[in-house]
C-alpha cells in the first residue's frame, strides 16, 4: 500500500538509496553509488534591514510635509483629485493643425494612401481625435466625425474642409464615383467630411449613428475608437456612477463601434481596419495621481484589440491598438498650467524629457490603418516617448 505523500514520507523519500547507471563500456564491472540527500536551511547573510540603504522602511506618509523619501515617487497621492468637466467647460476650442508640408502634390507613399477610403472616428471634435481624423483626411480618405457635441463636430467639419483647400489649392469637388486622379495631375478631390452625434456607450445611439454614417458615405472601411476621457480620485472615494460612465464611454464604446463595423464589413465581404486608442496606462501605473479604474480601462482596450483581431482575421479585418502617452492637448495643458508641479513631476519620468503632441499620433494612426501595415493585426503601438520602457 502506497504512503501517503506526507512530509516525513517525501523526506524519507529523499534520503533513498539511488543507483546511478554505469557509464564504462559494457566489458567493464558496473558499479553504484549510495548517495543521501538533506534538506538544510541557510541563515540569511544580511538581515539588517534598518541600516540597509537599498531596503530602508519609509515611514514619511504620502502627501505630508516630510518631503521625499524612499519610493515616494512611485506612489500616487490621495491630494490629486480631477474630475473631468462638462463638455461645455472643456476650455479653449482647439485649432486646426497648420503647415503639414503645403502643397500635397504627392501626399504619401502608395501604401500609407487612404484614397477612395473612409474612415470614422470617435471623439474627432477635439483632443487626440480631431488631430488624428487630420491625418486620415490629410492621406485621402473621407471622414466622419463623432462625437457628444455635435455642434463643435460640426465647426471642426467645416474648418478641416477649409484648411484642406488652403493647403491644397489645386483641390476640386468631384464625385468620388466619377473622379479618376490619374487624369488629374496635381489636383485632389475635397474630402467628404461629416458630423454624427452619438453617446458611444449606449448601444442604441451607437447603431442609429453608423446608419446615418452609412447613409451619408455609403460605406465604411476604417475606424478610430478615440472617444473618451480620465479622472483622478483615489480607488476607495472614486464615485461609482462616475467609474461606470468612465468604463462605459472607454471600454463599452469601443466594443459598439467596432462590433458595428465589424458587421458592415462581414456582411458587405470587405476587409478593413481599426485602431483603437488605448493608453500607456494600461500596461503601466501612473503616478502620482490615482486613477486605477481608467487604468483598467485602457488595459482592457489593448486586450480587446488582441482578442477581436484574431477573432476577426479570417475575414481580413485587422484591428490594433495605439497606446499614447502623456500628451499635450488642450486639456492637458490646462490642468498643467493649475499643476506645475505635476507636469515637471511627468516629464522627469519620461526618457525624452518632454510630453508628446497629438500630431505625433498622425503617422501612427495612417500607419495601422493603411495597406502599408497589412500583416500587423492584435498590435500595441506606444508613442509615449521611452515611458513604459523605464
Amino acid at each position: 500500500m502506497a504512503l501517503p505523500r506526507t512530509t516525513s514520507n517525501m523526506l524519507r523519500l529523499a534520503a533513498r538509496p539511488t543507483t546511478t547507471p554505469s557509464l564504462l563500456p559494457r566489458t567493464s564491472p558496473s558499479f553504484t553509488t549510495t548517495t543521501r540527500r538533506t534538506l538544510s536551511t541557510a541563515p540569511r547573510l544580511y538581515d539588517d534591514s534598518k541600516n540597509d540603504p537599498y531596503h530602508k522602511q519609509s515611514t514619511a506618509a504620502t502627501g505630508t510635509s516630510a518631503g521625499p523619501h524612499e519610493g515616494s515617487s512611485s506612489r500616487t497621492d490621495n491630494q490629486i483629485s480631477f474630475e473631468y468637466p462638462d463638455d461645455g467647460n472643456l476650455g479653449v476650442r482647439e485649432a486646426q493643425v497648420q503647415g503639414r508640408g503645403g502643397v500635397h502634390l504627392k501626399r504619401t507613399l502608395a501604401t500609407f494612401s487612404l484614397e477612395g477610403r473612409t474612415a470614422v472616428i470617435t471623439g474627432g471634435a477635439r483632443g487626440l481625435g480631431l488631430v488624428m481624423g487630420q491625418a486620415l483626411v490629410n492621406s485621402g480618405a473621407d471622414l466622419a466625425i463623432v462625437d457628444m457635441n455635435k455642434e463643435e463636430a460640426e465647426h471642426q467639419t467645416q474648418a478641416m474642409i477649409e484648411q484642406f483647400k488652403k493647403e491644397n489649392p489645386k483641390s476640386e469637388e468631384y464625385d468620388r464615383a466619377k473622379f479618376d486622379l490619374g487624369k488629374k495631375e496635381g489636383v485632389f478631390r475635397i474630402p467628404k467630411i461629416t458630423a454624427h452625434y452619438s453617446d458611444v456607450s449606449d448601444p442604441d445611439s451607437v447603431n442609429s449613428c453608423f446608419q446615418e454614417i452609412l447613409s451619408s458615405h455609403g460605406k465604411v472601411d476604417h475606424l478610430v475608437t478615440s472617444a473618451g476621457f480620465t479622472e483622478n480620485f483615489s480607488a476607495e472615494t472614486y464615485p461609482y456612477d462616475r467609474i461606470k460612465k468612465l468604463w462605459g464611454v472607454n471600454v463599452d464604446g469601443t466594443y459598439l463601434f467596432c462590433t458595428a463595423l465589424a458587421n458592415h464589413l462581414l456582411s458587405t465581404k470587405r476587409p478593413g481596419s481599426m485602431v483603437m486608442i488605448g493608453s500607456m496606462s494600461g500596461s503601466i501605473v501612473n503616478v502620482p495621481q490615482p486613477q486605477a479604474p481608467y487604468n483598467a480601462a485602457k488595459a482592457a482596450i489593448r486586450h480587446l484589440a488582441a482578442s477581436l483581431a484574431v477573432e476577426w482575421a479570417h475575414a481580413g479585418i485587422r484591428v490594433n491598438c495605439i497606446s499614447p502617452g502623456y500628451m499635450l492637448t488642450a486639456l492637458t495643458r490646462k490642468i498643467l498650467d493649475e499643476n506645475p508641479d505635476l507636469a515637471k513631476k511627468w516629464t522627469s519620468l519620461i526618457p525624452q524629457g518632454k510630453m508628446g503632441r497629438p500630431e505625433d499620433l498622425m503617422g501612427a494612426v495612417t500607419y495601422l490603418l493603411s495597406d502599408a501595415s497589412g500583416y500587423v493585426t492584435g498590435a500595441d503601438l506606444r508613442v509615449d516617448g521611452g515611458y513604459t520602457c523605464t
